[in-house]
């Protein structure tokens, strides 16, 4: 009792009244008192077997936080055009910068994207386009540009000034049906009464390039997602007269969201990304 006393930094009748009251509370006797001498009882040795594992177990928690401690874990979504075009570059930055980093990265459109976030499936979102919900704390951190592409073979390729009414009937390859809340270009063609014809339908921005280089139609995308084609002569950007329709580019996290030292870094990180961005916000 006194050794035990003395290991715990308690006095001795502390230690005399713990065990009488695990005693009184399993209602086992857990000591054999014979001679001034402690014997364990069969109960007490099955309380000290347990008693080891559960102190083992603490240990080997205490282990395994020491050690989730000195790492960082993140979960970053980001919309397609992110995904696509810049997500690399910020996390090659963060990894740099932030020992131990380990990031899973789900790439979605914004939507789902903006979903995720409220539900805490991610912990913070880099989307371009257009957020909802009033949860969501937003800060602009670079514009992107939409533009209107076709193939280089494609009738309209050759003129050099588009007029919206020259947009009408052509058949027009795009993202989700309904998406055009969200896809600022195609709502101001739709409000000053531009009819596309909807003839292509994918969730998958390659599928969509693939499509216009095959002279499916004409579509509407980002012009960091075709600068490869452009340059190579495959898509065709249409200047649209009197039309140049820019979005903003994201970094959204809930408004209750716990900003840990890492979260905090991975921000950080991605403002320092866009601040080299020929497109950033001032």
């Amino acid at each position: 009792m006194s050794a035990a006393a003395k290991q715990l930094h308690v006095s001795q009748p502390t230690v005399s009244q713990a065990i009488a009251e695990l005693e009184k509370y399993y209602g086992v006797k857990l000591f054999e008192r014979l001679s001034q001498r402690l014997y364990l009882t069969k109960e007490g040795e099955l309380m000290l077997s347990f008693s080891r594992h559960i102190l083992d177990s603490f240990e080997q928690m205490e282990e395994a936080m020491n050690r989730a401690g000195g790492s960082t874990s993140l979960r970053i979504g980001c919309s397609v055009t992110v995904g696509t075009c810049l997500i690399n570059d910020i996390l090659d930055r963060a990894e740099a910068k932030i020992p131990d980093l380990h990031c899973s990265v789900v790439v979605a459109n914004s939507s789902d994207i903006e979903r995720a976030i409220l539900c805490n499936d991610v912990d913070l979102g880099i989307v371009e386009g257009i957020l909802k919900s009033s949860e969501l704390l937003i800060t602009p951190v670079c514009e992107d540009e939409l533009v209107v592409v076709c193939a280089g073979n494609h009738p309209l390729a050759r003129e050099k000034t588009i007029t919206p009414e020259m947009l009408s009937g052509q058949a027009y390859i795009s993202r989700e049906s309904g998406s055009t809340e969200r896809n600022q270009l195609e709502k101001l063609f739709e409000e000053q009464g531009v009819q596309l014809v909807r003839t292509f339908l994918s969730t998958n921005t390659e599928a969509i390039k693939t499509a216009v280089m095959r002279g499916r139609g004409i579509a509407i995308l980002s012009r960091r997602m075709i600068e490869k084609e452009r340059a190579a002569g495959d898509i065709v950007i249409l200047p649209i007269e009197g039309i140049k329709v820019t979005r903003n580019i994201n970094l959204a996290i809930h408004k209750n969201k716990y900003l840990s030292k890492s979260i905090k870094m991975l921000q950080e990180m991605i403002r320092e990304s866009f601040s080299e961005c020929p497109d950033r916000l001032e």
